[in-house]
């Protein structure tokens, strides 16, 4: 999921002034993370069919399930969270997509194909992709990083940076425990709880995008970390790496949906079609430096240093267990509660 949230809308490109005085046939309505599609795509895309994109952004999944169910506003595409598009299903708030009108859904890679959040491939197409793990520094850290307990060892106390989102940090604690990121068992969450707790007296923080400057900067050595920041913090850094602990992590998508009020479906269905293509993924992926396309055959159209990177690009087949997180309806209130007791603890 975008992590890297400029605040700032990109309304400003919903006019698409430089795409010619030549007014566009027709348009659609599109609302995305924010800084994360390349402007010049939006230009190009009016260009190449005549419909004009208009174009807002968001900074979380949850701001996105506000505006989906309680603004007049319509989108025609919106790009959620793997957790997110499945709670839209549940609730009717997407649409079935026509795969016959998006031929370049064949170019998508087999292995992403079919989620767990959307099982049947109905409702989602994959926007970006990436893992959740651990970056740290070579130079300060001497013991081997494979594990989530190097999150909790006392030799690297004030070092450690934990992610300040509650499925990120918990889900974490329940993967070294053995569990799933998903757990719903109240024994389960407990333990992690209580491990969070105590692994507080060693953390330098918990934090948000500003987690980044900290470990890049030196100022700690360990960190949670989306795989798409780790690579871009790595080429600031080059006594950065990145690894996915053995215990397994969470494999997130971002995808494009429609939703069931749409107003253009057929343009929906020309502009997914469109970001599909290799050569437009090609562009946005170098925009968007880290995060991994999910297309066939874009990463060889890639700069060297972004396809032959195993963080980007990592063989999935050698990866731990990985799961998505999925929407836990009524439970999340004993997820909420539990963040709550940890942020409350002074241990």
């Amino acid at each position: 999921m975008k992590k890297i949230i400029l605040g700032l809308s990109l309304l400003m490109l919903l006019t698409l002034t430089a795409c010619g005085k030549e007014e566009a046939k027709e348009e659609i309505y599109v609302y995305n993370w924010g800084e994360y599609i390349d402007p010049e795509i939006l230009k190009d895309f009016q260009k190449e069919t005549g419909i004009k994109v208009n174009y807002d952004t968001y900074a979380s999944n949850e701001d996105l399930y506000i505006k989906m169910t309680q603004s007049q506003d319509k989108y025609d595409v919106v790009v959620p969270s793997d957790y997110m598009i499945e709670r839209f299903i549940k609730e009717g708030l997407i649409q079935e997509i026509n795969f016959e009108n998006i031929p370049n859904f064949s170019g998508i890679e087999d292995k992403l194909k079919n989620p767990t959040f959307d099982p049947e491939n109905k409702y989602s197409i994959p926007y970006f992709w990436g893992t959740v793990g651990i970056v740290y520094n070579k130079s300060e850290v001497k013991d081997k990083v494979d594990s989530w307990d190097i999150l909790w060892n006392e030799k690297y106390k004030d070092q450690i940076i934990m992610y300040n989102s509650q499925r990120d940090t918990i889900g974490v604690a329940l993967k070294r425990l053995g569990y799933s990121l998903n757990s719903t068992s109240e024994k389960e969450l407990e333990e992690a709880k209580k491990s969070l707790i105590e692994q507080k007296a060693l953390v330098y923080a918990y934090l948000d995008d500003d987690g980044r400057d900290v470990i890049v900067q030196g100022d700690a050595n360990l960190s949670v970390m989306y795989s798409g920041d780790a690579l871009l913090m790595m080429q600031q850094n080059e006594d950065l790496d990145y690894v996915v602990p053995k215990e397994g992590s969470n494999i997130w998508y971002d995808s494009m949906v429609i939703p069931k009020n749409a107003n253009n479906v057929s343009g929906a269905e020309k502009f997914i079609n469109y970001i599909l293509k290799p050569e437009v993924q090609a562009k946005n992926v170098e925009h968007c430096i880290g995060y991994t396309s999910p297309v066939k055959g874009v990463k060889e159209l890639l700069p060297d240093e972004i396809k032959n990177s195993k963080v980007a690009y990592p063989d999935l087949d050698k990866l731990p267990s990985l799961e998505s997180f999925r929407d836990l309806g009524d439970f999340i209130k004993v997820y909420d509660r539990i963040w709550t007791e940890i942020n409350a603890s002074n241990l």
